[in-house]
């Protein structure tokens, strides 16, 4: 390999000369193609030096090794999310006997990590704007495992339950910001179809927390552990927490900071260094220079600038913290900023109302018949025994998840092509029909389908939207903006799960059609995004 690396002190230089002035151009109309473009002037010269702004340099540090790389441990990560929320509703069918749950017990349990995931959320955004992607990462990471791992040995439910807040808190951080430190690597004609591919590792996580409900928690670990009362859902929560904790280690041993970030920060000379490293990755083994010296960077920060707390006390660091969100909601990003918090909210409401929900439903249905039509087959929950483990509730909650495949393929071959907005519009208006077609049909089996169909389309609207997401705002609320509408995403999810506790037990109609309306209204939502296929980010 031979690859030649022309790299200067960038910071050496004169600071008012060193920078490049960047203009945002704003379009007045709802359908306008790119918000926030970047001015369509070439690189700028300073002193002879060529200067290039972000998407001229990460065309330059070319495209391979480094970003598929790059999309292994960031999907890893995106893995570790959706196995630590999505292994509560796995573990209800047994456990709900062992920490005696009553239905509302476990609405509360399910809304648990996404009320840690609302207060988590927008503040880790807001750090990762300020102090950089990555050592959020690492951080919400490490807190998602440790209090994940935790769980599995409390002995209370109160004592499971606020374990699973504070993991709820670590969650809120890595999913929002690692799509924001993912798109910032991706060269402009790429980033649809690599951050499609990202998302495609939340099935992967689903299938993986599934497997191991499957084959862990029928088992009777306490036998194999000897004396220790030590029940498979235990065992299951435990091992849920690895993913997360391995995530972390990854991005602190192997990754660099986000290159965009460093730009918009004026650290030019470590944003050149991390663009070279992509650059001799990419182009291993092949004869080729490296020639940028210089970056179009914004004005260098001053520590006062990234601290959270200042001399001015909770006042004043309160609307630091909320500066951002009244940022979104000005100007030219503020209809945008109101559609994506309904699409959000109506996303999270149905998906994560009815997905939480799908094993204990089909535990309640071993018998035949459908989750609403005919209420005599819904057991009371007193009168149901948890043990021994029913297999089939996690063969087909394994069966589900798989069913995600064909959407995420299908995201990652035409996102590009067609562009998020018609994909997410869509998506969401195809699972409003699906979940309305489950609350209509007579059989177990008819209900599994149709389950199938809701999963392998809802995954083509959470791909497009974390498309979307990271589209349409500049770098500076990038995060800020992702962390914000998950945490609205969270509030509806909390409430789509107490409302789903409340009543799956005396009319479970309301909760299945709630789904469908609010997934129909989304999809109408988002038909007043602006259109982003393959913008410049900013």
């Amino acid at each position: 390999m031979s690859v030649h690396v022309q790299y200067r002190d960038a910071e050496a230089r004169e600071p008012l000369l060193s920078r490049c002035s960047d203009e945002l151009q704003e379009e007045d109309s709802d359908e306008g193609v790119i918000i926030f473009e970047r001015s369509a002037t070439s690189s700028k010269t300073v002193s002879g030096q060529k200067k290039l702004k972000y998407e001229e340099a990460v065309e330059q540090a070319g495209f391979g090794i480094f970003h598929y790389a790059l999309l292994v441990v960031c999907g890893w990560a995106n893995a570790s999310d959706a196995v630590e929320i999505l292994c509560v509703s796995f573990l209800l069918p047994t456990a709900r006997c062992d920490l005696r749950l009553n239905s509302s017990d476990m609405g509360l349990l399910t809304a648990s990590i996404f009320l840690g995931m609302m207060f988590g959320g927008y503040i880790w955004g807001y750090l990762a704007d300020k102090k950089g992607r990555r050592r959020i990462l690492v951080l919400s990471l490490t807190i998602n495992g440790i209090f994940g791992g935790l769980s599995s040995i409390a002995p209370w439910f109160s004592m499971f339950l606020v374990l699973r807040f504070i993991s709820g808190i670590g969650v809120g951080g890595s999913i929002p910001v690692i799509f924001s430190y993912f798109s910032e690597f991706m060269p402009r004609m790429k980033r649809g179809t690599m951050i499609s591919a990202l998302a495609t590792f939340w099935m992967a996580g689903n299938i993986v927390a599934a497997g191991l409900a499957w084959l862990v928690i029928p088992r009777n670990w306490a036998d194999f552990l000897g004396t220790i009362d030590f029940q498979g859902w235990r065992l299951f929560v435990m091992l849920c927490s690895v993913p997360s904790l391995t995530s972390a280690l990854f991005f602190l041993l192997l990754l660099p900071e986000s290159p965009k970030f460093l730009m918009e920060a004026g650290r030019e000379k470590e944003a050149l260094h991390v663009f070279k490293k992509m650059f001799e990755m990419n182009m291993w083994g092949k004869e080729k220079n490296f020639t940028v010296l210089g970056l179009c960077t914004g004005p260098k920060q001053h520590p006062e600038d990234t601290e959270f707390w200042s001399k001015g006390g909770w006042s004043t660091a309160f609307k630091k913290v909320l500066n951002p969100i009244e940022q979104m909601f000005q100007g030219s990003l503020k209809v945008r900023s109101f559609v994506l918090l309904i699409i959000f909210y109506c996303i999270s409401f149905g998906y994560y109302g009815l997905w939480m929900w799908f094993p204990e439903l089909f535990a309640r249905l071993e018998s035949g018949g459908s989750p609403c039509r005919n209420m005599t087959l819904l057991r009371p929950l007193q009168n149901q025994s948890c043990y021994p483990v029913k297999t089939a509730v996690y063969m087909e909650g394994f069966i589900i998840a798989a069913s995600n495949l064909p959407g995420n393929l299908f995201t990652i071959l035409m996102m590009d092509s067609t562009g998020g907005k018609v994909l997410l519009s869509s998506s969401l208006l195809v699972s409003s029909l699906s979940v309305f077609l489950i609350y209509v049909v007579q059989t177990k089996y008819q209900s599994l389908i149709l389950s199938c169909v809701f999963s392998g389309v809802s995954v083509v609207a959470w791909n497009a939207l974390d498309v979307v997401g990271t589209e349409l705002y500049p770098t500076q609320l990038r995060s800020s903006a992702l962390g914000f509408f998950t945490g609205v995403g969270r509030v509806a999810a909390i409430m789509g799960n107490v409302v789903f506790g409340k009543l799956v037990d005396t009319n479970c109609s309301v909760p299945i059609l709630l789904v469908a309306t609010f997934l129909l209204t989304g999809g109408l939502m988002a038909l007043l995004l602006p259109k982003t296929k393959q913008t410049e980010l900013t």
